[in-house]
Parts: C-alpha cells; sequence; structure tokens
C-alpha cells in the first residue's frame, strides 16, 4: 500500500492533489493522507510511513525552506515535492538545495500536476517549465552527494538495480511497493548526485565508501 502524505491548507487542492495521485497509481494501493498545518503535518510524520509528501511551505505555523530542512531530516527515504503559489529561479533553487524532489506552481493544470508528479515518480526531478536535465539534474544534487550516505534498504535496491531488475522485479523481490521502489531511486539519485540508472550504478561503483565494509 503507498501512502501520499498532501501537506496544505486548502482542502479542493488536497483533494485536486488526491484525485492526481489516484490516476498516475491504483486506487485500491494508495492511501492519502492530510494536513493542513505545522502541528497534523509532523503528528503524521512522527506516527506514519509515507512514501512521498506533497507539501505547501506556507501552510499556517510554517517558516519557510527551514521546515523542508528538518522534515527532510525527519523523514531522509521520503521524496517531497513543494507545491507553492509563490516561485521563482531563486525560490526553486534553494528548495532543490534542501532536498526537494520537485517543485510544482499551484497555478498549474491538473494535466499539468499529473505531468510533473510522474516526473517525480518515474525518478525525475520536476522543476516549473520541466524537468532538470541530467547535467543539471546532478550539479544540484552533487553538492550534498558525499555526506548523505545511503540507507541498508537503499543498497539493496541499488544493487538490484545494478542487476538489471526492473521495478517490479525489485518490488516482487523486496516485498514492497511499485511506489515504494520508485521512491527509494528517487532517493538514490538525489544521495548521489545523479539523474540516471546507469549512472547512479556508476557512480554507486566510484563511491565504495557508501558501502558497509563486508558489502563492498
Amino acid at each position: 500500500m503507498s501512502k501520499i502524505l498532501i501537506a496544505d491548507d486548502h482542502p479542493v487542492l488536497r483533494r485536486a492533489l488526491c484525485e492526481v495521485m489516484s490516476s498516475l497509481l491504483p486506487p485500491d494501493d494508495l492511501i492519502c493522507l492530510e494536513a493542513a498545518d505545522r502541528a497534523q503535518l509532523f503528528g503524521v510524520l512522527e506516527n506514519e510511513e509515507v512514501d512521498l509528501i506533497l507539501l505547501d511551505l506556507c501552510m499556517p505555523g510554517m517558516t519557510g525552506l527551514p521546515e523542508l530542512v528538518g522534515i527532510r531530516n525527519l523523514a531522509p527515504a521520503t521524496p517531497v515535492v513543494v507545491i507553492s503559489a509563490l516561485f521563482d529561479d531563486g525560490i526553486v533553487a534553494q528548495a532543490l538545495n534542501c532536498g526537494a524532489a520537485g517543485f510544482i506552481p499551484k497555478s498549474s493544470s491538473l494535466e499539468a500536476l499529473a505531468a510533473a508528479l510522474k516526473t517525480v515518480l518515474d525518478g525525475g526531478v520536476y522543476v516549473p517549465g520541466g524537468s532538470l536535465s541530467d547535467e543539471k539534474c546532478a550539479q544540484k544534487r552533487g553538492a550534498s552527494a558525499d555526506i548523505d550516505p545511503l540507507t541498508p534498504r537503499q543498497l539493496a535496491v541499488l544493487g538490484l538495480l545494478a542487476e538489471g531488475k526492473s521495478n517490479k522485479e525489485i518490488a516482487r523481490e523486496l516485498s514492497i511497493s511499485d511506489l515504494t521502489v520508485k521512491v527509494h531511486i528517487t532517493t538514490i539519485f538525489r544521495k548521489l548526485g545523479v539523474a540516471t540508472r546507469t549512472q547512479a550504478i556508476v557512480a554507486f561503483q566510484r563511491e565504495r565508501s557508501l558501502l558497509p565494509h563486508h558489502l563492498s
């Protein structure tokens, strides 16, 4: 079962985002959790393991980008997509540098929202105007790659990627959902500062220090 946390103080937008996610994932395998303010957001994160967070940084109680850092520290393996009414190149860049897996303007149409979220679910990074190129993605993520080690589960996913396994095969072998596999791949890409599976495998082989000694 895939759990998506939609954190926004507008109930209409929360419902719309849940409907968009239902169009991208099997509805029977999807749970949309909701939060309308900071207290509810962190309450959910402290009690639930979620696969993806859709976040409005301007909810009641929020202080902006510093909250994103706190969320990343509390749930480091969970991709966070910022959905905001206010954006410019500087804000987008700061959000990505703080670990966001994407930045989507609230002014986007439902079709654009769906395309943006599909980009993230497929392991990419979405910014206004489209997804980042491989080179730009690596530049944005590379700064934190050396100090953000992979978890044992992420190492397992990456090992299966290196064996050429598909997402469905990885999900079956690790007894997790397809979405959870995509989430792990997105996080692996961010930590390694890459944008494709091939780049991840090459970076992983280069950065052997990320592996526990008995696995290297």
